[in-house]
């Protein structure tokens, strides 16, 4: 239902829109309010299907796994006949659900598989190994913890479902013939910590993108962040800056896609979208051109700084052993971290810094200049205008606690509130560009649409550029992003990852939902048992389901909750004053337009150095109740858990062209440690006061199921690197995990493995994934777990015990390779890892068991084919999963798959050779050695002899 609305419902809210009606000021005083905001995206029907919305924009993923579902209510739906109605009223979004024959199979196989699986654990308990009793046991707990962790990663996908969302009714909407539009304002976020390990010309991609993004440009602001304080970053913004006035309008002019400009010019073909195609081919010879030029500026700025420092430093007389200042191109003298670094002017040990590179554009549409001698690029028609860009060094000090990647977040949260205070927030990592122009609108159209004031964040997927063909360490990670995240938002939401992501402000400053369901469009029964109203202050309550619209109080019975429009205490925001002063504003958000920005000035500037000061944050309540949440590496994850525990839902977006593209480690080891970071600290939160265990009621219960996947999944490790190593010893040893299987036990596990393929075959149907994709993802996780995954154990459980922190270096995404001659030459660098051991480890002692098996049945020594080829085959299954692994540690040796085939078959027939040529190895005798299997008597009519060897 659409909320209460002064004066009148729902229809009058487009007139408001489209400029035929202004709206009643509300009654809560603010001039930017949600009360009537809310009501003009309120949507009655769903939307027709639309593969196109028009050229140059996103379309549906048409897919015949999913059919459209109506979540509206009947009561708003337009009356029949009504057909501009339907239109004008339509969702900017719509949503879909799986198709039964898909949906229906897929949960009942679940049912099965349990059942089945339950079945086999039992027919385990009852077949005990005498001989072997800790290693029945420990098998047992092993067969428990799989079956729990299917188990909590398959609950969370009963109800996948699909949003879609609609670009041409956000366009009718929100945007006006005169060229404006009343989109609420966006602040992007992007973090850059390294410049060298992170390449400052792919940050500077990230940020030409996002100014040329189609977004409203007095509507959209950029924020860089600075994490190492150098004026080589500053110095590569400023060179983007000023491309960007030849390369912003250029994008507009001729509809470019992708509007980064690395990866356009990387295309092989561009088709054409524009309106002027007779200029194109010489406006993007002179484009190019002065992209060359722009790069080759970029890649000799560190010898520029350091050419320019030196010989300001040799005017001012500076002598040897004195500090070496860094100077900026004006000739003064830079306040952040030196090249020559001294006190007060080192990575750590800095002054705060806020420089605005472009100032807040005008509202009204400027038009470029025609073609002539000093400007050859005809944008008389085009709208030049840049938005606003701003570089932030936040203040560090030696001694303080700066948080890493949440701090520098939490620090250009309060900085962008005091600079432009835009209701949204995007994050996007410095190697993330906006790959679909449209990626921004589509977004949005999450936060403006029915119910959508109870949307905390909307998480787009990651999609990366440069990963080898065959995606050998599985970087894609498809399977989560398009399975489980799709999944997820079918109840309260997909996880936040990190980047990709659109936030509603409110939500990091502690601020609660306006209203409560954790069921959602699919568990609308089971949501009911936790719902709750719950209003922040009046003026923006919604009204419950079947209500009818009441005109607000007066102005005069307006009360403020406790701490006045303030959530918490103001003293738990900080000192600052001014910025206290913009939450009320930010709660406020309109679907029409943020409160109207303008150019920052200096108090503003100085403002914002002081809330991104080193000591702000002591004593208050930014990391813990506010912002992004601080005590774990893996701050995404748990921040969006906090905001899902107070009632908040979010949605995921998957958009074709993808929305952003980054770029991913294909090394081995920089990807191991990758995932090393992410595993600790999703232990680093289970180990917290944010345990999902111990979450509110307002936690979907389905949900809380995923969080507790997502912070116990390292856990896996320990039990797999008993599977993956036992069953192989086994074949030496003579203990076995299973002594003597049944034709129940062999029922049970086809029915437990057959099910699971099946599932897998559904999942791979309606995740539009791949099912190579899916069998390297398999893959993958098989080397995660045997390596990063088991030191995630025994680092957090070091710090639990000893209290020690854990620290990590920055993943680089530097190539290591000559990437003119091979563009995946990274692929194959070997960089030693302590990670790599435990991997290679296995494998050895799987090829080793598969040999010595292969020797003792060659030897007559054991006479079961049966049991050697089931315990032979589950090898081959270890080493089949570790196969990329083996192909990476090979270096450029791997680049052959025959390599590793031919190195595995070697180590396999010197193992057998030298079991069977070595007396001592199998005991006296060449059949002499007995099985512990089987006590009958051998083709020699010896007795066979217990075997010598004990399992140690």
């Amino acid at each position: 239902m659409a909320p209460a609305v002064a004066g009148g419902g729902g229809r009058r809210n487009n007139e408001g829109v489209n400029g035929n009606a202004a709206a009643p000021a509300c009654v809560c005083g603010f001039p930017v309010c949600a009360c009537a905001g809310a009501a003009a995206v309120a949507s009655a029907a769903s939307s027709a299907d639309m593969d196109i919305v028009a050229a140059g924009q996103i379309g549906a993923v048409n897919d015949e796994s999913w059919v459209a579902v109506d979540l509206s209510d009947s009561d708003d739906a337009p009356a029949a006949g009504d057909v501009q109605g339907a239109l004008d009223d339509r969702p900017v979004f719509r949503t879909e659900k799986i198709k039964g024959v898909l949906l229906h199979p897929y949960r009942v196989l679940i049912f099965v598989r349990l059942i089945a699986f339950t079945l086999f654990v039992i027919w385990r308990i009852e077949h005990k190994n005498p001989d072997a009793m800790w290693l029945w046991v420990t098998s047992i707990a092993g067969e428990f913890w799989f079956g729990f962790s299917w188990l909590l990663d398959q609950l969370p996908k009963l109800n996948p479902i699909n949003r879609v969302p609609d670009l041409a009714v956000l366009r009718r909407r929100f945007d006006h013939a005169d060229g404006t539009s009343s989109l609420p304002g966006l602040d992007v976020f992007v973090t850059t910590a390294d410049p060298i390990k992170e390449p400052i010309l792919s940050t500077a991609n990230s940020i030409l993108s996002i100014l040329a993004a189609d977004y409203p440009v007095d509507r959209n602001t950029c924020y860089l962040s600075d994490d190492s304080g150098m004026l080589l970053t500053y110095e590569a913004m400023a060179e983007a800056a000023k491309f960007a006035t030849l390369w912003v309008p250029f994008c507009r002019k001729h509809a470019i896609e992708p509007r980064g400009p690395e990866s356009y010019f990387e295309l092989k073909s561009h088709p054409y979208m524009g309106r002027a195609q007779e200029e194109f081919v010489n406006d993007r010879r002179r484009v190019r051109k002065e992209y060359d030029e722009f790069k080759a500026r970029i890649n000799g700025l560190e010898h520029d700084i350091k050419q320019r420092s030196d010989s300001y430093n040799a005017a001012a007389g500076v002598k040897d052993g004195e500090p070496r200042a860094t100077w900026m191109a004006d000739g003064s003298q830079w306040e952040g971290t030196w090249v020559e670094q001294s006190e007060n002017h080192r990575k750590g040990d800095h002054a705060g810094i806020v420089l605005v590179l472009l100032n807040h554009p005008s509202h009204a549409r400027q038009l470029g200049p025609p073609a002539s001698a000093d400007n050859p690029l005809d944008f008389s028609g085009v709208d030049v205008r840049l938005p606003m860009l701003v570089y932030v060094a936040r203040e560090k000090r030696p001694g303080c606690n700066h948080q890493k990647k949440a701090g520098a977040m939490n620090a250009l949260t309060r900085a962008s509130a005091v600079l432009s205070n835009s209701p949204f927030i995007l994050n996007l990592d410095c190697d993330h560009y906006i790959n679909n122009s449209q990626a921004l609108r589509a977004g949005i159209c999450f936060m403006l649409g029915r119910d959508s004031d109870t949307v905390a964040f909307v998480q787009f997927p990651q999609r990366f550029e440069g990963v080898d063909p065959t995606d050998l360490y599985a970087n894609h990670n498809r399977i989560f992003f398009d399975g489980t995240l799709r999944a997820l938002d079918g109840l309260q939401g997909p996880i936040y990852v990190g980047t990709g992501c659109l936030f509603r402000r409110i939500t990091l400053y502690g601020f609660e939902p306006p209203r409560i369901n954790v069921g959602g469009p699919c568990f609308p029964r089971l949501g009911g048992m936790f719902a709750k109203n719950r209003y922040q202050k009046p003026g923006l309550e919604m009204t419950k389901p079947g209500a009818k619209p009441v005109a607000p109080p007066p102005a005069a019975t307006v009360a403020k909750g406790k701490h006045g429009f303030l959530p918490m205490p103001k003293k738990a925001y900080g000192k600052s004053d001014a910025f206290a002063d913009t939450i009320p504003r930010a709660s406020h958000p309109s679907p029409y337009a943020a409160e109207a920005a303008v150019a920052a000035d200096e108090a503003a500037i100085a403002e914002a150095v002081m809330v991104t000061a080193a000591a702000y944050e002591k004593k208050t309540g930014w990391g813990s109740d506010i912002g992004w949440v601080y005590g774990t590496v893996t701050e995404d994850v748990v921040t969006g858990y906090r905001m899902h525990i107070k009632g908040w839902r979010s949605r995921y977006c998957s958009i074709y062209p993808h929305a952003f593209i980054g770029t991913a480690p294909i090394n081995l080891t920089e990807r191991l440690f990758q995932v090393l970071r992410w595993s600790t600290g999703s232990l680093e939160i289970f180990f917290s006061r944010n345990n999902p265990l111990f979450g509110s009621t307002f936690l979907h219960p389905l949900q809380r199921v995923a969080y507790i996947n997502i912070t116990t999944y390292p856990f896996t490790a320990l039990f797999l690197i008993f599977y993956t190593t036992v069953p192989a010893l086994s074949f030496v040893t003579g203990h076995f995990i299973v002594q003597r299987p049944t034709t129940m036990f062999y029922v049970y596990l086809a029915i437990v493995l057959g099910t699971l393929l099946i599932l897998a075959v559904l999942e791979v149907k309606w995740a539009g994934v791949t099912v190579f994709e899916w069998f390297r993802n398999g893959q993958f996780w098989m080397t995660a777990s045997c390596s990063a995954y088991l030191a995630a154990v025994l680092q957090v459980v070091t710090k639990v015990v000893f209290r020690r922190d854990i620290s990590f270096k920055l993943t680089s995404k530097l190539p290591a390779g000559d990437e003119k001659k091979d563009p995946y030459a990274d692929l194959y660098v070997v960089r030693w890892t302590w990670l790599m051991i435990t991997p290679i480890i296995i494998i050895l002692v799987n090829i080793i068991g598969s040999a010595v098996a292969f020797a003792k049945v060659l030897d007559g020594e054991w006479t079961h084919w049966l049991k050697v080829a089931g315990g032979v085959f589950f090898n081959f299954w270890v080493l089949f999963h570790l196969y990329p692994f083996a192909k990476g540690i090979l270096g450029k040796h791997g680049k052959t798959p025959v390599v590793v085939l031919v190195w595995w078959a070697f180590t396999f027939v010197i193992t057998a050779v030298l079991y069977i040529n070595i007396p001592h190895i199998h005991g006296p005798g060449r059949h002499g050695a007995a099985s512990p299997s089987h006590g009958h008597h051998s083709a020699h009519g010896t007795k066979k002899y217990d075997f010598t060897y004990a399992w140690p």
